[in-house]
């Protein structure tokens, strides 16, 4: 993960390491699914089978942004507040898989939930930044 790839995850992660506000595009209520990179390189291992055609992978499990800011703010014991900033216009509203194709073909869906993730990410930063 590139912390500095202005992906939201990274970001507000960083931003409540260091103390500062999280940056939540528009309301805050366009949604994104996490899929922590154990499940997905699962998924890549599965799909690589006799398969043929695109398949996706990835958690169907929806969070506003407005809750992944609030999460990670949790996750990480933060005192940032959050700071509302304007939204690009190249912004989806929703983001989430369809994995019906992966689940039935591979027998494969996301086990590490949104929370456990951000929590072994939170880590993997806090590892990072103070080395």
């Amino acid at each position: 993960m590139r912390g500095y790839d202005g992906r939201a995850v990274h970001t507000f992660i960083r931003q409540a390491l260091a103390g500062k506000p999280l940056t939540v595009t528009g309301d805050g209520r366009q949604t994104r699914s996490l899929c922590y990179v154990d499940d997905t390189v699962r998924g890549i291992l599965a799909a690589a089978s006799d398969l043929r055609g695109p398949v996706n992978l990835g958690n169907p499990v929806e969070l506003t942004m407005l809750e992944l800011a609030d999460l990670v703010v949790e996750l990480t014991e933060s005192r940032s507040t959050v700071r509302f900033i304007e939204r690009p216009t190249d912004d989806p509203a929703v983001r989430s898989p369809d994995i019906t194709l992966a689940r039935g073909k591979l027998q494969w869906e996301p086990r590490v939930t949104a929370h456990e993730g951000l929590r072994r990410t939170i880590g993997w930063f806090r590892q990072r930044l103070a080395a």
